[in-house]
């Protein structure tokens, strides 16, 4: 049997979802039956200190010799880096995967991708002319749980799929009208793209594409008519994001729901039951657990007679480090790709990203919702104080 192919990885960021995603790669592939790649972690950036990046390639157990910086500039400069993750808040992510593509690296790059439609496509046309691969990084995709929904879809098990209703809201109502977040915490500060719709609803969405679009056929592939409602906050942010999806070649409509106000599961124990209902001729399939991180699938048919199918996926934990959290599936598509010479991920195409950004667009853009041009403009700037920590 040939050795795993190894890919090496450079971290651009050290918050939270950096972390995770981090202590994810340094898990042991045959923990979840993966023995055709490997992960290794490199390098990581802070974009504010040297000291910060060694702190954390410290807390999260990576190898000594991984390279701490205090630039992103230096980062992307590092010839031993295959890969960059780009885990910095979605403000900042055209302006810092291109940062990185500029310099010759290939990109997984957090979702949402960007903050505009137009940023995204100017992120695949340099991905395509440097001929470089580029992938965001919706997580929840790449769950064996996911593939099963697809492959039920395709197969017919439900007939043809006409509805799916997909919610994904975190319950942070206060009273006085405020939300359960400080005005300048990345949730609802417009300064760093803040609200609902980018943050949570990307996952709302995320289930309507998988169901209604990705499994249809490439030569019929249709965008979809968007019909939003937008509750804005103070701050500027959308606080609640209603969005109606409509494919009429299809006959098939979507409804992606999102909310800083109420919570999709308001105890965390799924007693409210599924978020996720895909709908068809012959039954539906219900997705339990959180739109991010679902755990279980339901699936309902004319002939079940009050007993549904219940398949439960578990996520694997590496039990040397006591941990597993799922981000790992995304990081061995992309080492697959890498491997294989593919510029883009057949599960979520660029084509689809593009999609997924304009109908974020356009909701947006139906609620009045607008951010500040240094983190709306397509325009690439190296030295952009998204790029360099500087104010």
């Amino acid at each position: 049997m040939s050795s795993p192919y190894t890919v090496r990885w450079g971290i651009l960021a050290t918050g939270w979802i950096a972390e995770t995603f981090t202590k994810d790669l340094l898990t042991n592939p045959a923990s979840r039956d993966v023995h055709d790649v490997r992960h290794q972690v490199v390098a990581v950036s802070s974009s504010s200190s040297k000291e910060k990046a060694a702190e954390f390639i410290k807390k999260v157990d990576a190898p000594s010799s991984a390279k701490a910086y205090g630039s992103y500039h230096e980062l992307v400069a590092d010839p031993d880096v295959d890969i960059i993750y780009v885990a910095t808040p979605h403000s900042h992510h055209f302006q810092n995967a291109m940062l990185a593509l500029d310099a010759g690296k290939n990109v997984l790059c957090e979702k949402s991708l960007t903050v505009t439609a137009a940023q995204t496509r100017k992120l695949i046309e340099t991905a395509r002319s440097k001929n470089l691969f580029f992938m965001e990084a919706v997580w929840t995709r790449y769950f064996p749980l996911s593939i099963k929904v697809r492959e039920l879809i395709t197969s017919g098990a439900i007939g043809n799929v006409y509805r799916t209703i997909a919610d994904l809201s975190v319950g942070r109502d206060a009273p006085e009208g405020k939300i359960d977040f400080p005005d300048e915490n990345r949730m609802v500060n417009a300064d760093l793209a803040g609200g609902a719709l980018l943050d949570l609803g990307i996952y709302a969405l995320t289930w309507v594409f998988q169901s209604l679009y990705h499994t249809q056929p490439e030569a019929e592939k249709e965008a979809p008519n968007v019909i939003a409602a937008v509750n804005k906050y103070h701050t500027g942010a959308d606080e609640t994001t209603s969005i109606i999806l409509q494919f009429p070649k299809h006959k098939s409509h979507g409804i992606a729901l999102t909310s800083l106000r109420v919570a999709s599961e308001p105890d965390n124990k799924d007693t409210a039951g599924a978020s996720i209902r895909i709908q068809g001729g012959l039954g539906e399939i219900q997705v339990v657990g959180p739109a991010y991180r679902p755990r279980q699938l339901r699936v309902i048919t004319k002939e079940s007679d009050g007993k549904a199918e219940v398949i439960d996926f578990a996520i694997p934990k590496d039990k040397e480090r006591n941990w597993g959290h799922g981000m790992f599936w995304e990081a061995d598509e992309a080492a697959r790709c890498l491997r294989d010479g593919q510029k883009e991920s057949k599960t979520l195409p660029w084509s689809e990203s593009i999609v997924i950004m304009e109908v974020m667009d356009e909701t947006l853009k139906q609620g009045g919702v607008t951010y500040p041009e240094l983190i709306s403009t397509d325009v690439f700037d190296p030295q952009s104080p998204l790029n360099t920590g500087k104010r």
